[in-house]
Protein backbone atom coordinates (compact mmCIF):
# COMPACT_ATOMS: atom_id res chain seq x y z
CA UNK A 1 0.00 0.00 0.00
CA UNK A 2 1.30 3.52 -0.72
CA UNK A 3 2.42 5.20 2.50
CA UNK A 4 3.07 8.95 2.55
CA UNK A 5 4.82 10.96 5.23
CA UNK A 6 2.64 14.02 5.82
CA UNK A 7 2.85 16.99 8.16
CA UNK A 8 -0.59 17.88 9.47
CA UNK A 9 -1.17 21.41 10.81
CA UNK A 10 -2.55 20.82 14.29
CA UNK A 11 -3.82 22.88 17.20
CA UNK A 12 -0.39 23.63 18.70
CA UNK A 13 2.05 22.97 15.87
CA UNK A 14 2.46 20.24 13.28
CA UNK A 15 1.94 16.51 13.68
CA UNK A 16 4.29 14.33 11.63
CA UNK A 17 1.92 11.62 10.44
CA UNK A 18 1.62 8.83 7.93
CA UNK A 19 -1.09 8.48 5.30
CA UNK A 20 -1.84 4.99 4.03
CA UNK A 21 -3.74 4.73 0.75
CA UNK A 22 -5.27 1.64 -0.88
CA UNK A 23 -4.05 0.41 -4.25
CA UNK A 24 -6.30 1.17 -7.19
CA UNK A 25 -8.81 3.85 -7.98
CA UNK A 26 -10.59 5.65 -5.15
CA UNK A 27 -11.93 7.51 -3.46
CA UNK A 28 -12.32 5.53 -0.26
CA UNK A 29 -13.61 6.22 3.27
CA UNK A 30 -11.17 7.87 5.67
CA UNK A 31 -10.09 6.43 9.02
CA UNK A 32 -8.10 8.09 11.80
CA UNK A 33 -5.97 5.75 13.93
CA UNK A 34 -4.84 6.83 17.40
CA UNK A 35 -1.77 4.89 18.62
CA UNK A 36 -1.34 3.46 22.07
CA UNK A 37 0.74 5.05 24.83
CA UNK A 38 3.93 4.05 23.00
CA UNK A 39 3.06 6.50 20.23
CA UNK A 40 3.68 6.27 16.51
CA UNK A 41 6.18 3.62 15.44
CA UNK A 42 6.76 0.98 12.79
CA UNK A 43 4.14 -1.46 14.06
CA UNK A 44 1.43 1.17 13.59
CA UNK A 45 2.65 1.87 10.08
CA UNK A 46 2.13 -1.80 9.30
CA UNK A 47 -1.32 -1.67 10.88
CA UNK A 48 -2.12 1.35 8.72
CA UNK A 49 -1.07 -0.60 5.64
CA UNK A 50 -3.31 -3.50 6.63
CA UNK A 51 -6.31 -1.22 7.15
CA UNK A 52 -5.62 0.50 3.83
CA UNK A 53 -5.61 -2.94 2.22
CA UNK A 54 -9.17 -3.34 3.50
CA UNK A 55 -10.24 -0.27 1.50
CA UNK A 56 -9.72 2.75 3.74
CA UNK A 57 -7.48 5.82 3.59
CA UNK A 58 -5.75 5.82 6.96
CA UNK A 59 -4.13 8.71 8.83
CA UNK A 60 -1.90 7.89 11.82
CA UNK A 61 -0.89 11.08 13.64
CA UNK A 62 1.85 11.73 16.15
CA UNK A 63 -0.33 12.31 19.19
CA UNK A 64 2.74 13.55 21.14
CA UNK A 65 3.73 16.25 18.64
CA UNK A 66 3.66 18.91 21.39
CA UNK A 67 6.72 17.18 22.85
CA UNK A 68 8.83 18.00 19.79
CA UNK A 69 11.33 15.35 18.68
CA UNK A 70 10.80 12.65 21.26
CA UNK A 71 12.77 9.40 21.37
CA UNK A 72 10.78 6.24 20.51
CA UNK A 73 9.64 3.99 23.33
CA UNK A 74 10.37 0.30 23.69
CA UNK A 75 6.90 -1.01 24.48
CA UNK A 76 8.35 -4.23 25.86
CA UNK A 77 9.73 -2.29 28.84
CA UNK A 78 7.73 0.94 28.79
CA UNK A 79 5.57 0.06 31.78
CA UNK A 80 8.33 -1.55 33.82
CA UNK A 81 10.97 1.16 33.33
CA UNK A 82 10.10 3.94 35.77
CA UNK A 83 12.00 6.64 33.85
CA UNK A 84 10.41 5.75 30.55
CA UNK A 85 6.97 5.53 32.09
CA UNK A 86 7.46 8.99 33.61
CA UNK A 87 8.58 10.34 30.22
CA UNK A 88 5.50 8.88 28.57
CA UNK A 89 3.27 10.45 31.21
CA UNK A 90 4.86 13.86 30.61
CA UNK A 91 4.08 13.60 26.91
CA UNK A 92 0.54 12.36 27.55
CA UNK A 93 -0.17 15.11 30.09
CA UNK A 94 -0.72 17.55 27.23
CA UNK A 95 -3.62 15.45 25.96
CA UNK A 96 -6.46 17.11 27.79
CA UNK A 97 -9.95 16.52 26.42
CA UNK A 98 -9.87 19.98 24.86
CA UNK A 99 -6.54 19.30 23.16
CA UNK A 100 -7.69 15.88 21.95
CA UNK A 101 -10.83 17.29 20.37
CA UNK A 102 -8.95 20.19 18.76
CA UNK A 103 -6.33 17.82 17.34
CA UNK A 104 -8.90 15.29 16.14
CA UNK A 105 -10.79 18.07 14.38
CA UNK A 106 -7.73 19.10 12.40
CA UNK A 107 -6.83 15.48 11.62
CA UNK A 108 -10.37 14.82 10.45
CA UNK A 109 -10.40 17.94 8.28
CA UNK A 110 -7.08 16.90 6.76
CA UNK A 111 -8.47 13.47 5.85
CA UNK A 112 -11.73 14.78 4.45
CA UNK A 113 -9.89 17.31 2.29
CA UNK A 114 -7.75 14.62 0.64
CA UNK A 115 -8.81 13.77 -2.93
CA UNK A 116 -8.47 10.07 -2.09
CA UNK A 117 -11.17 10.32 0.61
CA UNK A 118 -14.90 10.14 0.01
CA UNK A 119 -17.84 11.18 2.18
CA UNK A 120 -18.40 13.82 4.84
CA UNK A 121 -17.46 11.75 7.90
CA UNK A 122 -14.63 9.51 9.00
CA UNK A 123 -14.09 6.52 11.23
CA UNK A 124 -11.76 6.45 14.20
CA UNK A 125 -10.06 3.71 16.15
CA UNK A 126 -7.56 3.70 18.97
CA UNK A 127 -5.57 1.35 21.17
CA UNK A 128 -4.88 1.66 24.92
CA UNK A 129 -4.55 5.45 25.41
CA UNK A 130 -5.65 5.85 21.82
CA UNK A 131 -8.89 4.01 22.55
CA UNK A 132 -9.79 6.67 25.09
CA UNK A 133 -8.78 9.38 22.63
CA UNK A 134 -11.04 7.82 19.99
CA UNK A 135 -14.10 8.12 22.25
CA UNK A 136 -13.21 11.63 23.41
CA UNK A 137 -12.88 12.68 19.77
CA UNK A 138 -16.36 11.29 19.12
CA UNK A 139 -17.76 13.40 21.96
CA UNK A 140 -16.41 16.58 20.41
CA UNK A 141 -16.70 16.25 16.64
CA UNK A 142 -20.34 15.27 16.23
CA UNK A 143 -21.33 14.13 12.76
CA UNK A 144 -17.76 14.42 11.45
CA UNK A 145 -17.16 10.99 13.05
CA UNK A 146 -19.55 8.27 11.89
CA UNK A 147 -17.93 5.33 13.69
CA UNK A 148 -15.58 5.25 16.69
CA UNK A 149 -13.79 2.17 18.01
CA UNK A 150 -11.67 1.49 21.08
CA UNK A 151 -9.51 -1.60 21.62
CA UNK A 152 -8.12 -2.33 25.07
CA UNK A 153 -8.73 1.33 25.85
CA UNK A 154 -8.49 2.48 29.45
CA UNK A 155 -10.40 4.90 31.67
CA UNK A 156 -13.41 5.06 29.37
CA UNK A 157 -15.92 5.38 32.21
CA UNK A 158 -14.51 6.45 35.58
CA UNK A 159 -17.08 7.72 38.03
CA UNK A 160 -14.86 10.21 39.86
CA UNK A 161 -13.00 11.53 36.79
CA UNK A 162 -14.51 14.74 35.36
CA UNK A 163 -12.69 14.09 32.07
CA UNK A 164 -14.13 10.59 31.64
CA UNK A 165 -15.57 10.12 28.12
CA UNK A 166 -18.78 8.56 29.38
CA UNK A 167 -19.85 11.90 30.87
CA UNK A 168 -20.19 13.36 27.37
CA UNK A 169 -22.01 10.40 25.86
CA UNK A 170 -24.93 12.63 24.91
CA UNK A 171 -22.66 14.44 22.43
CA UNK A 172 -21.79 11.29 20.48
CA UNK A 173 -23.54 10.74 17.17
CA UNK A 174 -21.16 8.01 15.94
CA UNK A 175 -21.73 4.30 16.25
CA UNK A 176 -19.39 3.11 19.01
CA UNK A 177 -17.56 -0.20 19.31
CA UNK A 178 -15.55 -1.00 22.45
CA UNK A 179 -13.51 -4.16 22.95
CA UNK A 180 -11.99 -4.57 26.39
CA UNK A 181 -9.33 -6.98 27.55
CA UNK A 182 -9.62 -9.54 30.31
CA UNK A 183 -8.16 -8.78 33.74
CA UNK A 184 -7.54 -5.17 32.69
CA UNK A 185 -7.54 -2.76 35.62
CA UNK A 186 -7.79 0.21 33.25
CA UNK A 187 -11.19 -0.97 31.93
CA UNK A 188 -13.05 -3.18 34.34
CA UNK A 189 -16.48 -4.80 34.23
CA UNK A 190 -17.68 -1.94 36.43
CA UNK A 191 -16.42 0.63 33.94
CA UNK A 192 -18.06 -1.31 31.12
CA UNK A 193 -21.39 -1.25 32.96
CA UNK A 194 -21.09 2.50 33.56
CA UNK A 195 -20.23 3.12 29.91
CA UNK A 196 -23.09 0.87 28.80
CA UNK A 197 -25.52 2.85 30.94
CA UNK A 198 -24.25 6.21 29.65
CA UNK A 199 -24.34 5.24 25.98
CA UNK A 200 -27.76 3.60 26.28
CA UNK A 201 -29.14 6.61 28.12
CA UNK A 202 -27.84 8.90 25.38
CA UNK A 203 -29.31 6.75 22.63
CA UNK A 204 -25.91 5.95 21.12
CA UNK A 205 -25.74 2.89 18.86
CA UNK A 206 -23.00 0.84 20.47
CA UNK A 207 -21.40 -2.51 21.23
CA UNK A 208 -19.26 -3.24 24.30
CA UNK A 209 -17.61 -6.62 24.70
CA UNK A 210 -14.55 -8.24 26.21
CA UNK A 211 -12.09 -10.35 24.25
CA UNK A 212 -10.47 -13.38 25.95
CA UNK A 213 -7.04 -11.74 25.66
CA UNK A 214 -4.80 -9.41 27.63
CA UNK A 215 -4.41 -5.65 27.41
CA UNK A 216 -2.45 -4.88 24.23
CA UNK A 217 -3.88 -7.81 22.27
CA UNK A 218 -4.31 -5.96 18.96
CA UNK A 219 -0.88 -4.32 18.56
CA UNK A 220 1.80 -6.69 17.18
CA UNK A 221 4.82 -5.34 19.05
CA UNK A 222 3.14 -5.59 22.45
CA UNK A 223 4.32 -8.53 24.60
CA UNK A 224 0.65 -9.42 25.10
CA UNK A 225 -0.22 -9.46 21.40
CA UNK A 226 -2.76 -12.17 20.59
CA UNK A 227 -3.04 -13.09 16.91
CA UNK A 228 -6.54 -14.57 17.23
CA UNK A 229 -7.88 -11.57 19.12
CA UNK A 230 -6.16 -9.24 16.67
CA UNK A 231 -7.83 -10.95 13.71
CA UNK A 232 -11.16 -10.57 15.51
CA UNK A 233 -10.47 -6.87 15.97
CA UNK A 234 -9.78 -6.39 12.24
CA UNK A 235 -13.04 -8.12 11.37
CA UNK A 236 -14.95 -5.99 13.89
CA UNK A 237 -13.45 -2.79 12.48
CA UNK A 238 -14.31 -3.73 8.93
CA UNK A 239 -17.90 -4.59 9.90
CA UNK A 240 -18.27 -1.29 11.76
CA UNK A 241 -16.86 0.83 8.95
CA UNK A 242 -18.70 -0.97 6.17
CA UNK A 243 -21.94 -0.21 7.95
CA UNK A 244 -21.27 3.46 8.66
CA UNK A 245 -18.74 4.91 6.19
Amino acid sequence: MPCLDVQVPAADGHSNSTLHVPEGDGPWPGVLVFPDAGGVRQTFSRMGDRLAGMGYVVLIPDIYYRGGQWAPFDVATLFTDDKERARMRRLAAALTNEAIIADAGTYGDFLLARPEVTGSAIGTTGYCLGGRISLIAATGLGHKIAAAASFHGGRLAVADDPSSPHLAADRITATVYVAGAEDDGSFTAGQAALLESALTGAGVDHTIEFYPARHGFAVPDNPTYDAQASDRHWAALNELYRARL
